[in-house]
This record gives C-alpha cells, structure tokens and sequence, in this order.
C-alpha cells in the first residue's frame, strides 16, 4: 500500500511542476529512477519508445507506464494495473486543478501585464526542461557504456553507431518526405526486430 501512495505522492509533484508537456516529466523520471531505483534510465528510453508509440499524451503514457512497471515488481499482474491507474490519476490531477485556477484568473485579468510577464517567464522553464528530456534521450540512446579518454579511438568507441546513423536517416526522412509519424515508428521498430537492438 505504501508504493502506492508514493506513487500517488511523486506524480502528482510531476504533475504540479513539469510545465511544457510530456516531455518536460522526463527530467522529473530521471530524478525518480535515481531517488527511488524503482526503474533504470535505460527502461525510460523504452518508456518513451512506448509511450510515443501508443495514443494519448505522452506525459500519460508514460506515469501509467512507470506505475504499471514499478507496482508489477511489488504485487504481480492486479497490483500493476492498479499502479498505472493511481500514477495515471495523480498526475492528471494537478493540472485540472490548475486549469481550472487558471481559467478563472485568466477571464479576470487576461490584459494584465503582469500575467502576461508570467507567461513570458515561463516559456523559457519548458524550453530548458524540454531541451533537458531531449539531451537525456540523446545521450541515453546514442553513447555506449564503454569507458571513456580523450583520444579519439576511444570517442569512437562510446558512440552507439547504429542508434546515430538510424536516427540521422529518420531525421532526414521527416524533413524530406513528410510522411505521417505513424510510418516512422513502424519503419523504426522494424528496423530494431530486424537489426536486433
């Protein structure tokens, strides 16, 4: 029972604080996997690779991931389900009462300055925590585990060749063919059946 009150507890706070969208709790979830060993950086890159590519919000895909994950390793099946459900809801939670806060406060004083000067503050907090969640994932999928020296076999050696030469060819393929998202994470998880990543 306690795990799950943890669960509840960490989730609303990732809730409360990760301005910017499913992408901005990334940092939040390092920080949880660091704190708690509950789950490993390398099972977020699988909970992102998931999370991407299952409908709904990212940010949701992901607690519901993390709290099926977490209360599966504690109490089975039934208790897993019921993790995903209490990290789903308390993350959920603070923003519908924020919004509504907001809403509120919005209708009455949308031409203040000052709130307009909030707003201005706080495109720059998700633009760090996005950009945060994005060198974590980079780093996380595109640097090995090998020792690391500053010569230049060695810096070779610690980057995952593979991961970066896909990654670069999906990158290139968006800008050029401007296919629906859908097809680059089907061509990308058949790329990983068939090259065994």
């Amino acid at each position: 029972m306690l795990v799950y009150l943890k669960l509840f507890y960490e989730f609303s706070k990732i809730g409360l604080f990760a301005v910017g969208g499913g992408l901005a709790t990334l940092p939040f979830l390092y920080e949880l996997a660091e704190k708690t060993g509950w789950f490993t950086t390398h099972d977020i890159s699988n909970m992102i690779a998931i999370s991407e590519s299952t409908p709904g919000a990212i940010g949701i895909n992901m607690s519901t991931y993390v709290g099926f994950h977490t209360a599966y390793s504690f109490f089975g099946l039934f208790g897993a389900i019921l993790g995903g459900i209490t990290t789903t809801i308390s993350i959920i939670i603070p923003s519908i009462i924020v919004i509504e806060v907001i809403s509120g406060f919005l209708n009455k004083f949308k031409e203040s300055k000052t709130v307009k000067n909030i707003f201005y503050g706080l495109r720059p907090a998700s633009t760090g925590l996005v950009a945060s969640a994005g060198l974590s994932i980079a780093k996380n999928t595109l640097i090995t585990d090998a020792a690391f020296s500053w010569s230049l076999p060695a810096i070779l050696q610690i980057i995952n060749w593979q991961h970066l030469v896909i990654g670069a060819a999906i990158f290139a393929a968006i800008r050029i063919f401007k296919l629906h998202p859908i097809f680059y994470i089907a061509a990308s998880a058949a790329i990983g059946i068939i090259l065994k990543l």
